[in-house]
C-alpha cells in the first residue's frame, strides 16, 4: 500500500508543536505566527504561505528578549503598586 494518496502539493505548515502564544509579542513561540495566521492557515493560498514563511526569520527578534520570569513580574507588580500608592 502506498501513502502517495496523503502527499499533498502545498507548503507545508511551520508548526514545530511547541504552541505557547507570546503575551506581548502575540506570536506562536514555536513558528513565530499570529493566531490569526495560525488559524487560517488551512484556507490561505500557498502565495500567502509564501509570504508569511518568507516573513518568519524577521520576527524572532520580538521574542529573543526575556521577560524575567516570577521576580521580573513583581518588580512589575512592585513598581505599580507604589505609583498607586497601595501594597
Amino acid at each position: 500500500m502506498s501513502d502517495d494518496i496523503w502527499v499533498r502539493q502545498e507548503i507545508a505548515s511551520p508548526c514545530v508543536k511547541l504552541c505557547v502564544i507570546h503575551p506581548e509579542a502575540r506570536l506562536c513561540t514555536g513558528c513565530l505566527r499570529t493566531i490569526e495566521e495560525i488559524s487560517a492557515w488551512g484556507r490561505i493560498s500557498d502565495a500567502e504561505r509564501a509570504a508569511i514563511i518568507a516573513d518568519l526569520p524577521d520576527r524572532a527578534p520580538q521574542l529573543a528578549r526575556r521577560r524575567g520570569g516570577r521576580a521580573a513580574r513583581l518588580a512589575r507588580s512592585d513598581r505599580t503598586d507604589a505609583g498607586s500608592g497601595t501594597k
